[in-house]
């Protein structure tokens, strides 16, 4: 950990926050310099990096890592030299995705694809996804959550092939997604609408039960399609671990050709 401390503070640049830099044989930070910004003691800062004097606890690694301005990846890092473990997880709420990401949600051409957060909601899909599962583009930002459409909308409710086991899937999904992302508290004003508008949710949300969404086989009632059957698959975005990406691939080559045309008839291209 003193290594890495040592190494992380060359990399800073003294003048940008606001140190003088006369005087100064070696780059980045002086341990002083460190300590002050991390409102801690430069002894103690300096038995860190030696070393000496004990294992931190987690309020002075949260302190240094804000003072050596380290990134969530760095901060993590940190905490695992210092404590052996990770740090407690801090939600963040996400408004969008990168160009990037979008990117390849649109080369997966006749997959439907989404990308949503830790409380359901979902923040990018590609054309397939809003053909074959929903359009949400046409809703408003606050109402594109898979929850609300599972429990709040006939259409979607009518189109899942089994959906009392479909309905405790998710339940227990998105609870295990809210809590391993710290954002039970976030999560309470949805689930109280939730709890009024379907006594179906009420009784899952009771019986707490936990899961992971992983993959599996779907199958769809589409009101165009009929009956298709697509695999899913559910990946965790690196550089934001409170997203995942599910990617829905059609099973046999007629159900890519159903989707295929579906979207020639529905969307225009992009």
């Amino acid at each position: 950990m003193g290594a890495y401390l040592k190494d992380r503070r060359s990399r800073l640049d003294a003048a940008a926050l606001g140190f003088s830099t006369s005087r100064r044989r070696t780059t980045g930070l002086r341990r002083e310099e460190v300590a002050g910004r991390a409102n801690i003691s430069v002894t103690w800062y300096t038995w860190l990096e030696q070393g000496r004097g004990g294992a931190p606890s987690a309020e002075v690694l949260n302190r240094i890592a804000r003072a050596l301005m380290l990134t969530d990846m760095e901060r993590e890092h940190l905490f695992l030299l210092g404590l052996g473990r990770p740090p407690e997880v801090r939600y963040r709420a996400a408004d969008g995705v990168s160009p990037r990401l979008q990117r390849l949600l649109d080369a997966l051409e006749f997959s439907p694809a989404i990308i949503k957060t830790a409380t359901w909601d979902v923040l990018a899909w590609n054309r397939a996804a809003a053909a074959v599962l929903t359009d949400y583009g046409a809703l408003p930002p606050g109402q594109r959550n898979i929850l609300r459409l599972m429990f709040g909308q006939s259409r979607v409710r009518a189109a899942q092939h089994d959906w009392e086991s479909v309905a405790r899937f998710v339940v227990g999904a998105f609870r295990a997604d809210a809590a391993r992302a710290g954002a039970m508290s976030e999560v309470s004003q949805l689930v109280d609408e939730l709890c009024q508008i379907s006594p179906e949710f009420t009784a899952l949300w009771r019986e707490n039960e936990v899961g992971a969404h992983g993959g599996g086989t779907k199958r769809l009632r589409h009101p165009t399609l009929g009956v298709i059957e697509l695999e899913y698959s559910s990946f965790v975005v690196e550089e934001r671990s409170d997203l995942g990406m599910i990617v829905y691939n059609p099973v046999s080559p007629a159900d890519t050709a159903l989707i295929r045309d579906l979207m020639k008839m529905k969307l225009p291209a992009s």
